[in-house]
């Protein structure tokens, strides 16, 4: 199964966050989109490992994504080493996505950045016809994403380029809120968590507004780039 786009993130709900309005408006367009999960986000305050894989399952409806798998790497704990870049390489060639979009290159949650480093070294390595691979019992071919792009999480970053989500707000939102554990909710007994505070979600309204404003839009999500784009016709740009 072909991917146009594999979207890789370090925890359930990452995605949805940062850049599933992107997902969406592209799943509108006729692309095959999927998400990797690296880690079953068991360390977060709220919820359970079993909870947020259901959670995800619902977000993978919502948004109609073509794959979502969750590797089931430890929370916090896992590294950019060879062992967690060769379980990467291993979903980057079953799935042979010409984009990938990965986490913030720096973040408040150290896994984030820790997540965009592995997920860049891993979509380089998965090139190298040396570098052999194994899945049900055959080997792979290798293959490298043509372009590696990174979502911007918590901290404010500069975009290097943002996408108009305008008509995909409302999807982004019903993504988010199918991780029900993770945010605001007034009746939870769960103990209060950074993104389960009132405010949150407010504040990631108040990001796709200033990213959209950018480009004069109502929201929009923003990336970076891991090399210059190019432009062949500049009647193409926004």
């Amino acid at each position: 199964m072909k991917l146009d786009i594999l979207v890789i993130a370090a925890h359930p709900d990452d995605a949805e966050l940062a850049c599933s309005g992107t997902i969406a408006s592209h799943v509108a367009k006729g692309y095959k989109v999927g998400i990797l999960d690296l880690t079953q986000g068991e360390m977060g305050t709220r919820g359970t490992p079993n909870l947020r894989l259901k959670e995800s399952d619902l977000s993978a409806k919502i948004l109609n994504l073509t794959a979502r798998e969750n590797l089931g790497l430890r929370d916090i704990f896992f590294k950019d080493d060879e062992v967690h870049q060769l379980e990467i390489i291993k979903v980057i060639r079953k799935y042979r996505p010409e984009i990938v979009l990965a986490n913030a290159v720096s973040d408040r949650h150290p896994d984030h950045g820790k997540g965009a480093s592995l997920a860049s070294h891993a979509c380089f390595m998965s090139g190298l016809r040396k570098i052999e691979t194994e899945l049900d019992g055959e080997i792979q071919e290798a293959w490298r994403p043509k372009f590696v792009y990174h979502y911007i999480q918590n901290n404010y970053i500069k975009p290097d380029f943002v996408v108009d989500i305008s008509d995909y707000w409302d999807k982004k939102i019903q993504s988010i809120k199918a991780f029900k554990s993770q945010f605001y909710d007034p009746n939870s007994k769960e103990p209060e968590s950074f993104i389960s505070s009132e405010g949150f979600l407010g504040f990631i309204e108040a990001r796709a507004k200033e990213f959209g404003h950018s480009i004069m839009v109502k929201y929009g999500e923003g990336f970076t780039v891991e090399r210059m784009i190019g432009v062949d016709d500049l009647f193409n740009l926004k």
